[in-house]
């Protein structure tokens, strides 16, 4: 079937195609700020097309939370670009409710519906509605987080999460010269949400690129708090994080102890970790991850107070969904490249992966600028 190309892309958004597009891997794997700001251009890179929407198709896409500022940009891209490839859109957003997500689904198949995209707020939380939509002969795209234990689910679209924490950890390597320096160097770990399966996933990418120098002894853990369902932060809260760091400083680092990392899984939990640095810490400035180049962290990044973030083009992902919307609603052979990854307690889930990348304040400009994702005035 022909593909149109959406009219409103941007020739910037060429850049990002190039810069951080969705990636083609099939190797082993690899969620944020308060603000709820959006990009100044959410526009899909150009090298995303979408097959022409049949008329009348409407498309229900159920975003968690207006809280936090990339979901408000994957649901304000996601409707662009679907609206632009001709489909009806129901968007919703669901509080960071899994009892209004579950009702705001219910009410997307009772209307009608012909796919489903979803960002669950919890991964175990909408096995029983999905069975609706099963029944009803309704696909469903898991978007960005795998819903679990359901066979409802056709498809899912993601970064390669895996990478995105093994991302993180290569920073750390890189900066710390890890394979030549002698070590020992202080480090704290602020994983993600326990009830979003991607966050193992940035877990096990950072830590197991990190095993190796923690085994040789060149990165120690003064907590002592290392394993996922101690380091694990519910709802990536920013409050959370800032708490826990908090009493981790005054218990590890009160004494002048100097820390040298914080592997933060994502921006929200990051920002805690920096609100309990700027609070309680007074060695020299750690090393600070992130993950979604949220406004504040971004212009922390360029204060100096967070090292890196992981930019995930969020206009690349919801472009593919749309692709991948019109794939199955047009009877063509939807576009995956991983069939061995994510396993959703019900058998593999075909799935996209898009590609990871970092930025920080050498390469900001060229990722976040240059491609029309925010202005300067945005980070100002």
């Amino acid at each position: 079937m022909k593909k149109k190309v959406l009219s409103m892309l941007l020739a910037a958004s060429m850049v990002m195609a190039a810069l951080v597009g969705c990636g083609g891997n099939d190797a082993a794997p690899a969620a944020t700020n308060d603000s709820s700001a959006a990009p100044a251009d959410s526009a899909a890179p150009a090298d995303s097309a979408a097959p022409a929407a049949s008329t009348g198709k409407k498309v229900g896409v159920s975003m968690p939370t207006k809280d936090l500022q990339r979901w408000n940009q994957d649901g304000a891209n996601m409707q662009q670009q679907l609206e632009a490839a001709g489909y009806e859109v129901d968007l919703q957003y669901a509080s960071n409710s899994e009892e209004t997500q579950v009702s705001q689904i219910e009410n997307m198949i009772n209307s009608g519906c012909s796919v489903l995209v979803i960002a669950a707020i919890e991964a175990n939380s909408l096995s029983t509605v999905l069975e609706g939509a099963k029944s009803a002969g309704i696909p469903v795209i898991a978007y960005d987080r795998l819903i679990m234990n359901t066979d409802a689910i056709n498809y899912y679209a993601t970064f390669d999460n895996y990478k995105v924490g093994a991302t993180q950890a290569k920073y750390i390597v890189d900066t710390l010269d890890l394979d030549n320096a002698a070590g020992p160097f202080n480090m704290e770990v602020t994983a993600g949400d326990p009830g979003d399966n991607n966050a193992p996933f940035f877990y096990n990418g950072a830590m197991d690129t990190l095993k190796p120098y923690i085994d040789a002894g060149k990165i120690v853990i003064p907590s002592g708090q290392v394993d996922f369902a101690t380091v694990g932060t519910q709802k990536w809260s920013t409050e959370a994080a800032q708490a826990r760091m908090e009493n981790i400083l005054s218990s590890n680092y009160a004494d002048g102890t100097q820390l040298d990392i914080c592997l933060c899984s994502n921006d929200s939990t990051s920002l805690g970790v920096q609100n309990a640095l700027a609070a309680n810490y007074t060695g020299n400035y750690p090393i600070v991850t992130g993950q979604d180049c949220d406004i504040a962290n971004v212009k922390n990044m360029l204060a100096g107070k967070q090292s890196m973030s992981v930019f995930k083009d969020t206009r690349t992902l919801a472009a593919q969904v749309v692709k991948m919307v019109g794939q199955i609603l047009s009877g063509e052979e939807v576009e995956v490249n991983d069939t061995t990854t994510y396993d959703n307690g019900t058998g593999v889930i075909p799935s996209f992966l898009c590609e990871p990348v970092f930025a920080d304040a050498n390469n900001y400009k060229e990722l976040l600028i240059d491609s029309g994702y925010y202005t300067e005035a945005d980070l100002q």
